[in-house]
């Protein structure tokens, strides 16, 4: 039994003097009405109207009912009135500086045809976690390894001249006692200063000979771009990042490296509704390559 309805029903009629004008009033038909107060009587065990009369008077177990009844009414319009103000709060999300302004836009647009209001923060990575811990925002992309990832980016090296071959190690790039001019450096843009991307980097770098110095955290991407256009330096970045820059892009040729992305929702919120309304759009800002029927998820 539908026991708001039921108890909506009853009040209406009780207030309004007859079945017809409180069925009217409840936005029922009087059918309708009678029904959900007949189930509420049986329900409760006990009439709640005369029946002997022509217009409908409370029996005592009637008056008795009537208070918790308008209760539980007015409880539920409470209820529906802040379902709605909450449906329309604005879901502030935290989302990582490289997704490119017209992508942004079009997650937003596609949110909105969702009943979704958007209010994105754009922010690094060790930021985002701040936000989560915080609560500043609803739910946040944060980067994570490629095994709790729900999007991957593949990363690889890119550089102002075409390599000439199809992957780049980074084993060349160390330098000899002859070799000319200064030591070619790999840039890391803020986002992929991470361990889990930083550390097999690092580890690459030693095991290979390479000066520390070659190996450098920028502190923009931009920064990182002007300097790679330059010089012989290389960017590490994704295919989509190095097409923007005009860059030529290659793979690690010692490794595998990628960029993993997990919503996370603030104080156990579960943000799978997003996920799953808006996961293709997630994917596409951040450069993901969509799997086959997934929603941006793909092996980097």
């Amino acid at each position: 039994m539908d026991l708001v309805g039921a108890c909506r029903a009853f009040v209406s009629v009780s207030e309004h003097g007859g079945f017809t004008v409180g069925a009217a009033a409840a936005r029922m038909s009087q059918p309708v009405a009678s029904r959900r107060v007949a189930a509420l009587e049986e329900h409760l065990g006990e009439p709640l109207f005369e029946r002997m009369s022509r217009r409908p008077v409370l029996t005592p177990f009637g008056r008795d009912m009537l208070p918790a009844a308008r209760q539980l009414v007015q409880a539920a319009d409470v209820l529906l009135h802040e379902a709605e103000a909450a449906k329309g709060k604005p879901w502030r999300l935290a989302v990582p500086g490289l997704c490119p302004t017209a992508s942004l836009a079009r997650l937003i647009a596609e949110a909105r045809e969702h009943g979704i209001t958007l209010d994105l923060r754009i922010a690094g990575p060790a930021r985002r976690r701040e936000l989560i811990h915080s609560q500043l925002v609803r739910a946040a992309l944060l980067a994570v390894p490629g095994d709790e990832a729900t999007w991957s980016v593949p990363l690889g090296l890119a550089g102002a001249r075409d390599p000439g071959a199809r992957r780049i190690y980074i084993e060349t790039l160390r330098v000899g006692r002859t070799s000319p001019g200064p030591a070619r450096r790999i840039w890391i843009q803020p986002e992929d200063d991470v361990p889990h991307i930083r550390d097999p980097l690092t580890r690459l770098r030693d095991a290979v000979g390479l000066r520390p110095a070659q190996l450098t955290a920028a502190t923009g991407l931009t920064a990182a771009a002007a300097e790679v256009l330059c010089t012989g330096d290389l960017l590490l970045c994704s295919p989509a990042q190095a097409e923007e820059l005009g860059l030529h892009w290659r793979p690690v040729g010692e490794i595998t490296l990628g960029r993993g992305f997990a919503l996370v929702a603030a104080a156990g919120g579960n943000p799978q509704h997003i996920e799953a309304r808006l996961g293709k759009a997630i994917g596409r800002c951040l450069g993901a390559v969509t799997g086959a029927g997934g929603a941006g998820v793909t092996a980097a």
